[in-house]
């Protein structure tokens, strides 16, 4: 069943009306809990590898740079807790207060995507960040994104099959926000962008055409984009990953590192803190080659789980959209999930040479307090949708035990049987 089956079925119908004489169930989740066990425990499971695993990584890099192996585990660690601290916010936040918040929050993600450019601070070749490098207001967009394109598109659900509609002023919200993200430049987010409004498409209604129609006015803008050479990395990167598909050597040497951990790691792995290749060069361990480390250290299998919780954390996401009370509930749990787990497979395929390499971040994993504080956030919206979505059956429960009660507490008379006349009616 695709993604969209998932979101358009909505399956929250009445439970079955208990029989009469039996006595009416009680509730067994208070209604202001409701939140979705399995998604939050693989959510704690992950933050927590992730915060092992950036241990692991940044030490010695931590040591050489700034004098302490556990100076990035510390900043990870209190991003962590702040992020939690949005999660558990976000979570018992209405989401339906978000239709107010939508347009501020887009415009303040523009407002910060222009300051970037104002205040110049570069870092590695890119201008992505504010304050010395904490924010990056690009993973600001992508949930901004988000949100505002659930809310826009709930509001235009009947017309999502009319392309001529909402072709302009969609490409005219895509078109700003990647303008801005492309001047960093930041080419991963870029593409995290561009999947996000086309796969948005699908989940509001629309068929397999405007899905194609997005994702190919995409592709050719990002080519043209690529061979231009206005941007000189993301044409180097694009023809090192055509000529690595025929030969591996010809892949970016940060590939073939990456490659050769996975190597090394083989099926078991050599051991949390035992990588060998984030002290012979691997660039970022810590933060883009994280994976690369994880299948050194843990091996395929390590990796194979986390592919694992990734998929796991998916599932759990769309079903939550699946039974949302409302469109937009599954608009915004559907959209958050297939964000978070395409950026991963992102960073995962393109470590071992199956996507051009784009630089962004495996969530709940990477070191990066913005990427994060959003991952979280972003989680506590899809917690919220369940909350929503078990309060909505609780009330129904309680409606349905209210009218079973009624009707056995109801002793005015009975139903005449055929050639019987009916008994009197008790008189009050």
């Amino acid at each position: 069943m695709g993604v969209g089956t998932y979101v358009r079925t909505n399956r929250n119908q009445t439970p079955p009306q208990p029989d009469a004489a039996r006595s009416p169930v009680r509730t067994q989740r208070p209604p202001w809990f409701g939140l979705d066990i399995p998604l939050l425990l693989v959510v704690i499971m992950l933050a927590v590898f992730g915060i092992v695993m950036v241990y692991s990584a940044s030490a010695d890099y931590a040591f050489r740079h700034m004098h302490s192996a556990t100076a990035i585990f510390s900043r990870q660690l209190l991003w962590m807790v702040l992020g939690g601290g949005v999660m558990v916010f976000m979570a018992f936040l209405d989401f339906r207060w978000l239709r107010k918040l939508a347009i501020p929050l887009m415009l303040a993600t523009v407002f910060l995507l222009i300051l970037v450019q104002i205040v110049q601070d570069e870092r590695y070749g890119a201008v992505r960040s504010l304050f010395s490098g904490s924010v990056q207001p690009s993973e600001l967009a992508k949930l901004a994104l988000i949100i505002y394109l659930s809310i826009w598109l709930y509001n235009r659900s009947d017309q999502i099959r009319q392309i001529r509609l909402w072709i302009l002023p969609m490409g005219f919200i895509l078109g700003i926000l990647g303008a801005l993200i492309m001047m960093q430049p930041d080419l991963s987010a870029l593409i995290t962008i561009v999947i996000l409004g086309s796969l948005m498409i699908f989940l509001a209604g629309g068929g397999i055409r405007q899905l194609l129609v997005v994702l190919a006015l995409g592709l050719l803008v990002g080519y043209i984009v690529i061979i231009s050479g206005v941007f000189s990395t993301g044409t180097k990167r694009w023809f090192e990953f055509i000529g690595g598909l025929g030969n591996p050597y010809e892949y970016s040497l940060h590939v073939r590192l990456a490659l050769q951990a996975f190597i090394r790691g083989e099926w078991a792995g050599v051991g949390i803190g035992m990588s060998m290749l984030k002290l012979l060069g691997l660039p970022f361990p810590h933060t883009d080659s994280i994976f690369a480390v994880i299948g050194e250290e843990l091996g395929l299998a390590g990796a194979t789980i986390l592919i694992g919780m990734f998929l796991f954390l998916l599932w759990r996401g769309l079903r939550i959209a699946r039974y949302s009370p409302n469109k937009l509930g599954a608009l915004l749990a559907g959209g958050i999930s297939v964000w978070l787990v395409t950026e991963a497979f992102i960073n995962m395929l393109v470590m071992v040479g199956l996507m051009p390499f784009a630089g962004n971040a495996l969530p709940f994993i990477s070191s990066g307090g913005s990427s994060l504080t959003m991952t979280m956030a972003g989680i506590g919206i899809i917690l919220n949708v369940s909350r929503q979505t078990a309060r909505q059956k609780v009330k129904e429960e309680r409606s349905s035990h209210a009218i079973v009660d009624l009707r056995r507490r109801d002793r005015r008379g009975r139903v005449p049987r055929p050639g019987r006349p009916s008994s009197p009616a008790v008189e009050d």
